[in-house]
């Protein structure tokens, strides 16, 4: 199985306002850089989007530490999730997001990774930069997901 990093960052111009993520997969020396966004959304909406856009880019069952400065996400993966499932999510913030992250989590062993965000990270801080891009192109209505 292989053995992957991805690294996660989200942003939104308000909250809610228009909001963008940026993830970063690694495999060895290869990167891939997956982006994108959303009009009207919130910070978390995007912190999360990115982590699952980020699954989504993969094409086989790996082993996946995801990296983020969001402790929503990470204390998501790795603590909450089991009881919100139980609880069929009730009064869960972004159900539909967490209900998606578990269907591409779904073939992958996955254990999330806290940093401190703004803390000269450099793969966090390329997230965070393009997360900012993106959100920046959404509110000026330049839609690019990629």
């Amino acid at each position: 199985m292989k053995k992957i990093t991805l690294f996660s960052d989200g942003s939104a111009l308000g909250n809610p306002g228009p909001g963008g993520y940026g993830a970063i997969l690694r495999y060895g020396d290869t990167e891939k850089i997956v982006y994108g966004g959303e009009s009207h959304t919130t910070n978390n909406r995007m912190e999360l989007l990115g982590v699952i856009e980020g699954l989504r880019a993969l094409k086989e069952p790996c082993s996946v530490t995801v990296i983020s400065d969001s402790s929503y996400v990470i204390k998501g993966i790795n603590e909450w999730l089991a009881g919100w499932v139980k609880r069929n999510f009730a009064k869960v913030k972004n159900p539909d997001l967490w209900q998606a992250y578990i269907e591409v989590s779904a073939q992958h062993q996955i254990y999330g990774e806290w940093v401190r965000g703004h803390n000269g990270h450099p793969e966090n801080e390329r997230c965070d930069e393009i997360a900012r891009e993106q959100a920046e192109k959404f509110k000026q209505g330049l839609n690019t997901n990629g």
